[in-house]
This record gives structure tokens, C-alpha cells and sequence, in this order.
């Protein structure tokens, strides 16, 4: 199981170490210590699998010899207490191969250190634990002072900056998180405390080989093996106490889960075999843990009390405000705001006037499906517009803030982050009332919890909520497809009819992705020609930058885009753009500045991102704009939405190259070009948001290296990571139609279990300790699609695998039948 660690530490004279012997033991070579006359000899040592001296542009070449390095080191520091060296360790999940995990370890240590002007000698180590299972992990040893030609020069303050480790912390688990998902491994890493992530376990950031003192150098802080397996068997013996510090911690991402999730978090969380069986029998007899049934994939499934309870509220008050109709408009105002609209030039389409009756109707919920550049954005501002007529307050959030910037810009109305109004209901500020109407757009994105607090607070308030977006785009990042389920409960207004697009075939494309048809839409575009194959990633990224060249020089006011994956692709993707526009001549005087992502080259003609919300600027996080004027000390840009933003760049260094970005930055946009670079770690929701960004056309490149062909690339692309809820299994229970024959509902059942467990005494709870909420088993659904089920090869019948029907006993068949129809027999706990 992939686990977070990341860890910082100097190596100075004070503490009795030497730069030398240090470096000669995490590469396990011999060195001799030209300081003090002695040799360092650590080549026997085992494990280490990979060494290299990374240099910065400017160093010594000759710095590349490790030995050289460190006794530069110790020459030029004179101080008895100097500080000699930093060193970050960090975890590569065991997940990867060792080449895997030594290019990721390159790749992290090049971006985060050596791109800021940082010496580093890498050094990657592959040890086997106790258990037998590997421990792989990197040290990165860097200097400390500013490099050129001559040497070293001052002390870099800001690297021993706070903020630079926290920095450092989440940019691994960025890098870490990235690769695996393009790996296509199914696993994740989490660089937040254990207490921020709301899990009452102790972090086990402690691995490696012992600690150990070599002629007097003490080079390792402690014991740290021993270390990890005193925290890991702390923490097991915390979960066979409470075993719902296990179960909050699955669920934190995942709304349900398997044995073989249980499996790997004991695995983390204990110490020997004895009491990885303790941690798992506490686990599977926890009073918390609900039965689901099977899967389609047969395997069986699990849930959490919490889980259930937090979904049960989420529909108590998504019914209740279903039930209530308190903000009527009348039809005056509406008809009001539809003729404004056309005096502006926006005459809404059929299904976005039925949307708009439908939002305005005077229900307290409403709900909107539409496909990607639908205008839902442009229906929503009439919408407003009538609101306000009719006297009630118009809020809009969002969970992204570039997501909200998009609804504010689009709709008029002014929207926030949904972190943002949470923080200040905590605070007492900004709460709801029944006089409000607030406006949820890409709802999809939104967790379970998330939207079960906010629909609630609604509810309690009296407010009108109305959820916008599409179950099919990006999926949420907590555990949960709320919107997906609610929607499936209480219907709504659909739109259909693609608009982004100028021409009718692109349309079509677009309804494909929405309904999954993958496969067709890929065909459609190889047919126009869209569809580019290399035999390599990187001549497929060289292709792609000359068309986007191409397409660039003779329309240079036309809007566009690269998209990927990865930020690291982005990041290669943005440099090569960005020579074209100096080989063309766009680009004003360099100017060589460090911004949080590391040292960067900036010019007038830029294109930039902002990479973090900044109220007093008007940004957000994925705002686009083109540098005005830049200096080593402050920049200004002009935005896309035409403003001119102007800051200090020691009060806000959060910005990039803005050439490229990755697909998840791209929900919500809209511009003339797309070009986009398919990698391995592509699914179905993220090609539907890649590919339907565009107004006059989009070009896909790939290489073959990582799609053999264009069936490999449709079926990649077509894989379906939708999540799941716990009462998508609320069919999968052969015992339901016998409780319901006696008037017993699912929802009632699992509330008489918990009333009972709620009201045992803890001192006696123990003879509980077996009860399981039991949905019992239910067959494996034949219909039901697994990963790399074999595409058809006739282009026609869309390079897709069969739907599961509606009704199969899984997740994925409720999830997947089209989200556009009232799912049958999809109603919630009765």
C-alpha cells in the first residue's frame, strides 16, 4: 500500500556529522574525507539501487563527482557548528517498479530542487523489510548556498523557510499521485497530517534502515525501522480499540470498499502477522461496518454507518426541500428577464427555457443536467435575473475557485468557493436564509459529506438550492457522486443540445462523450482528420507543439489551450511552447525569477496561470492571463477576462507558464482550440472534459509507445472510474423483498441496528462485537464492465464495451445507465 512520507533534516558539524561520510553512506560508496584525512568507505552496504549528482544550470561540471562535491562542501563551510547539507527522504510507493520509482525520484528531486539552483545527490535505495516487503525510498542530499560558475555564494534563506517543507510535502504527494494514476495503479497518497484529514491515527513517517553510528558520525537520528514498527503497532492496537479510526480513514475518499482495502490499510497500520489478524477481525467485527453485498466483479463490499448516515441526510434534506415550493417567480418576472436576454442577443434554446421554468418554479430544489457547453451558464443568468425581480438574494459556488469565477463570469452571479462559505458559517458570517437562492455548479465534483452539510444548512434555513452540472465530467475527490444520485431520485431539467461547438459533427462528438460513446467520438475526429499518431510520447509532444505553432501564428487573438494529464507533462509542454514564441519573436526581455513551482523564466507576451486563490487580486487558482510588464521584483497581467492585475511577487509567487494545463484545470473552459496529449492515466471522465473544450476544433495526439493503436487509445480512454454510493447496493439485498413483504424498509432496518448498537453500554458492548448490518451476498452482474473488458473493433459500434442494464446489481450498472432517465427502481432509503 502506497504510504506519505516526506522528510526533512540538516546535516551540520554541531550534531558531530560529516557531509562526506554522509554522502558515502547513502550512495554505499568510498569517499575520502579530505577534511579530516580519513576514507569513508560504506560500499558494501546493500540496497541502494541508483545515485546521481543532479546540477543546476551554472554549477561546476566537475560538481557531478560526488567526492568533489562534499569536500567543496566542507572547505568552504569554516564554522564548527556549520550547517553543511539538507536532506529530504521521501517514500516511492512499493507499487512501482524500481524503474518506475527511480524516474519519479529524478523527476520530484529535478523539479523541486534543482530547478530552484539546489545541488542534489540522489541516492535511491530499495531495501527489504523484516516482512519481506520492500521499502523503497530516496534521500535527496542538497546544498545550501547559491551556485555559479566560480562556486558557491550566499546562503539561500528562503530554503530553510517553513512554507518551503510544507511546499516540498504537498508537491510529492502532487508528483506521487500523478504518476500512479498514469500508471494506472490504484492507489493515492495524502501529504496532509492524519489530524487535518480528520483520522485519530499517528502518522508513520519513520522508514529506512537502523540507525547507525559509523567511527563516531552519527548519521541517522534514531532507529528508525524500530520507530516505524513501534508507531505501526501503536496504531494497530488504537484500531483494535476503536476499529471506526480505520473505517473513517477508507472512507475518506470512498464511499464503499472491499477486503482487499480493509487488507492493505491493516497492512499499514500493524506490526507482524499476529496482529495484522487482530486489526482485521476488529475491522470486520466493528459495530460501524455495514454489509453491502457484491459487486459486479462479485467481490463483496463494504460500507460504514457514517457512510449510510451521511447519505440518509443528504436525502432527508434534499426530500424536504423537494417537498417545499417557497420561491416562486412569477411569470411576469420571468418573461421580464427572457426579453432582456434577447435584447442582449441570447435567445435561450427550448430545453434551456424548460430548464429555466424549471429552476424558477418556485421549488426549493432544482436540478440541472446538461452536457458539456450546453449553456447552462447563459440559462443561469437569465435565471438570476429573474430571482432578483422577485426579490431573493442570488448566491453561486462552487468547489474550485477557477469553477466559481467561471459561474460569476458566465451567469452574473456572484459565487464563492464552497470552503470559502463553510468557513464563514463556522464563523457566524454569511449563513443562509429563507430569502436566498444558492446556486451549486459543477456539482458533480462535490463529496457526499460536502453536500450533505450544505444541503442541510439549506433545508434548516429555509433557502432554495438548485445543483448544475454533469455526473459524467470529473468525478469528486471525497468519497461520494451525490449530484449523480440525487438527480437519479428527484429527476430535473436535461439539456442535451451541445452549443460550444460550430459545427454539427463536433456537436455530436461531444453527446457521444457525454453518453460515454468514447469510442465514437474518437472516430468522428480521426475521420476529420483530429487524430494524430506517433511512434513515441515525445515525438507525439513535438507534433503537438508544431500544430499548435501552426495554428497559432496566423490567428494569434484566437483562444487556446494544450491539455494533459500530468503536471509534469505540462510542464515539458509549456517549455516547448514557450521557444516557439521566442523563436517567432512574441516574447519581450527574460527575466529569471523563482516562483513557488521553482526558478522560471518570464517575459511581456507570456502566457500565465495563477495557480491560487487571491481575493485582493480577483484570481483564482487556474486563471489565465498574458504578462503586461514583469521584473525580478513584480509582475502585471492582463487576464483573459480583460483586467489588469498587478502584484509583488514576495506577496504572491503562485503562478506558471499558462500555455498548457492539465484537463482537471480545464472544467469550465471554453476556447476556440483545443490540443491535447493523450497519456496512459486518461479515463472516461477526464477525455469527456479534455475533448469538449473547444469551439472550432481539437486535436488529440498520442504515441505508440504508450497506445499501440487507435483501439488501445479508445479503450484507455473509455475506462469508467465513476464513484460509487452505499445505497447504489440498496437492490443487491436478496433479504429486502422479505423485510418489505413485513413493512420493513432498508432504511429503517439499518436505523433499528444502529439505535441498538447506539444504545449498548461501552463497558458491555463487546458481546456486539461479532454484529454485522448484513445486506447479505447478491450475484455478480454478467453486464457488468470490468476494466480492460476487450473493445469492439468496428468504429461504428462506438470502440465501446455494452452498457450493464439497468437494475444489474452493482455500482457501476446504476451509475452507468444513462443519467439522462430516471433510473428504475432507483429510490432512496424507504
Amino acid at each position: 500500500m502506497a504510504i506519505y512520507h516526506l522528510h526533512v533534516k540538516v546535516i551540520g558539524r554541531k550534531a558531530g556529522s560529516s557531509a562526506v561520510a554522509s554522502a558515502a553512506y547513502r550512495s554505499a560508496s568510498r569517499l575520502r574525507d579530505e577534511r579530516i584525512g580519513r576514507v569513508q568507505d560504506f560500499s558494501s552496504k546493500r540496497g541502494v539501487i541508483h545515485s546521481e549528482v543532479l546540477l543546476p544550470d551554472g554549477a561546476p561540471e566537475h560538481w557531478s563527482d560526488r567526492e568533489r562535491l562534499w569536500n567543496d562542501v566542507e572547505a568552504f563551510e569554516v564554522r564548527k557548528d556549520a550547517q553543511l547539507a539538507r536532506e529530504v527522504e521521501f517514500a516511492i510507493p512499493r507499487e512501482m517498479t524500481q524503474v518506475q520509482g527511480i524516474e519519479l525520484a529524478r523527476d520530484f528531486a529535478q523539479a523541486e530542487f534543482v530547478d530552484q539552483g539546489m545541488v542534489a545527490d540522489l541516492n535511491v535505495h530499495w531495501d527489504i523489510g523484516e516482512d519481506g516487503m520492500p521499502k523503497p525510498h530516496a534521500h535527496a542530499m542538497l546544498t545550501m548556498r547559491s551556485v555559479d560558475e566560480n562556486g558557491f555564494g550566499q546562503k539561500v534563506r528562503d530554503w530553510n523557510r517553513t512554507e518551503m517543507v510544507e511546499r516540498w510535502r504537498e508537491r510529492w504527494a502532487e508528483h506521487v499521485n500523478e504518476r500512479l494514476t498514469e500508471l494506472d495503479i490504484d492507489a493515492r497518497i495524502d501529504h496532509r497530517s492524519l489530524e487535518a484529514q480528520g483520522i485519530g491515527l499517528e502518522p508513520q513517517t519513520q522508514i529506512g534502515a537502523p540507525a547507525q553510528r559509523i567511527e563516531g558520525e552519527e548519521l541517522e537520528a534514531a532507529d528508525r525501522a524500530d520507530m516505524h514498527r513501534e508507531i505501526a503497532r501503536n496504531n494497530g492496537a488504537r484500531i483494535i480499540a476503536d476499529p471506526s479510526l480505520a473505517l473513517d480513514a477508507i472512507t475518506h475518499q470512498q464511499s464503499t470498499f472491499t477486503q482487499r482495502d480493509m487488507a492493505k490499510f491493516a497492512h499499514r497500520h500493524s506490526d507482524g502477522l499476529d496482529q495484522f489478524n487482530e486489526v482485521m477481525g476488529a475491522m470486520r467485527n466493528a459495530p460501524d461496518l455495514v454489509e453491502l453485498g457484491q459487486d459486479g466483479r462479485g467481490e463483496d463490499r463494504f460500507t460504514t454507518r457514517e457512510m449510510i448516515e451521511a447519505e440518509q441526510g443528504l436525502h432527508r434534506a434534499a426530500e424536504l426541500m423537494a417537498g417545499k415550493e417557497l420561491h416562486e417567480v412569477s411569470d411576469r418576472d420571468r418573461e421580464a428577464a427572457l426579453v432582456r436576454a434577447e435584447q442582449r442577443g441570447l435567445v435561450l434554446s427550448g430545453e434551456q427555457a424548460d430548464a429555466l421554468t424549471h429552476v424558477t418554479d418556485g421549488r426549493d430544489l432544482g436540478i440541472v443536467v446538461g452536457y458539456a457547453g450546453t449553456g447552462k451558464s447563459a440559462m443561469l443568468g437569465v435565471a438570476r435575473e429573474a430571482w432578483e425581480a422577485s426579490g431573493y438574494e442570488v448566491r453561486g459556488i462552487a468547489l474550485s475557485g477557477i469553477a466559481a469565477e467561471n459561474l460569476e463570469s458566465g451567469s452574473g452571479i456572484a459565487s464563492r468557493t464552497i470552503a470559502s462559505m463553510e468557513h464563514g458559517w463556522r464563523q457566524g458570517r454569511d449563513m443562509l436564509t429563507s430569502r436566498d437562492v444558492l446556486v451549486i455548479d459543477e456539482a458533480g465534483m462535490v463529496g457526499t459529506r460536502q453536500m450533505e452539510r450544505v444541503l442541510s444548512h439549506a433545508a434548516e434555513t429555509g433557502a432554495k438550492v438548485v445543483l448544475v452540472g454533469d455526473p459524467q465530467q470529473l468525478q469528486s475527490i471525497e468519497a461520494g457522486a451525490a449530484f449523480r444520485s440525487i438527480h437519479e431520485r428527484h429527476g430535473g431539467a436535461e439539456i442535451g443540445e451541445v452549443r460550444r461547438q460550430r459545427e454539427d459533427w463536433q456537436r455530436d462528438a461531444t453527446r457521444d462523450l457525454a453518453t460515454g460513446r468514447i469510442g465514437a467520438a474518437i472516430h468522428a475526429y480521426d475521420n476529420h482528420g483530429m487524430m494524430h499518431e506517433a511512434q513515441s510520447r515525445e515525438q507525439a509532444r513535438d507534433d503537438l507543439i508544431d500544430r499548435w505553432d501552426h495554428d497559432r501564428q496566423p490567428a494569434p487573438d484566437s483562444s487556446r489551450i494544450i491539455l494533459t494529464h500530468t503536471n509534469a507533462e505540462v510542464r515539458e509542454l509549456n517549455e516547448a511552447a514557450r521557444d516557439r514564441m521566442r523563436e517567432a519573436g512574441d516574447l519581450g526581455e527574460d527575466v529569471r525569477v523563482t516562483v513557488e513551482r521553482g526558478e522560471r523564466h518570464f517575459a511581456a507576451g507570456d502566457r500565465v496561470m495563477f495557480l491560487q486563490n487571491e481575493r485582493g487580486l480577483g484570481v483564482k487558482n487556474g486563471t489565465l492571463g498574458t504578462i503586461e510588464q514583469v521584473s525580478t521584483q513584480s509582475m502585471t497581467v492582463r487576464t483573459d477576462d480583460g483586467r489588469s492585475v498587478a502584484f509583488d511577487l514576495k506577496d504572491y509567487n503562485r503562478i506558471d507558464h499558462g500555455y498548457a494545463a492539465t484537463i482537471h484545470k480545464a472544467q469550465g473552459m471554453t476556447v476556440d482550440r483545443t490540443h491535447v496529449l493523450a497519456t496512459p492515466g486518461m479515463d472516461e471522465h477526464g477525455s469527456y472534459v479534455a475533448l469538449s473544450r473547444h469551439r472550432n476544433g481539437m486535436d488529440l495526439h498520442y504515441g505508440r509507445d504508450d497506445f499501440a493503436d487507435q483501439n488501445r487509445l479508445a479503450r484507455t480512454l473509455s475506462r469508467d472510474r465513476a464513484k460509487d454510493m452505499a445505497s447504489d447496493y440498496e437492490r443487491a439485498d436478496p433479504a429486502q423483498s422479505y423485510a418489505e413483504r413485513r413493512g420493513i424498509s432498508f432504511r429503517e432496518r439499518m436505523q433499528r441496528a444502529v439505535e441498538i448498537v447506539k444504545q449498548v453500554p461501552d463497558k458491555v458492548r463487546d458481546m456486539f462485537d461479532g454484529l454485522h448490518l448484513a445486506v447479505g451476498d447478491a450475484p455478480a452482474s454478467d453486464a457488468a464492465r470490468q476494466p480492460d473488458t476487450k473493445v469492439a473493433e468496428d468504429p461504428e459500434n462506438a470502440l465501446r464495451p455494452p452498457r450493464p442494464q439497468a437494475g444489474a446489481h452493482s455500482p457501476c450498472a446504476r451509475i452507468r445507465c444513462d443519467p439522462r432517465r430516471q433510473a428504475a427502481g432507483s429510490a432512496p432509503f424507504r
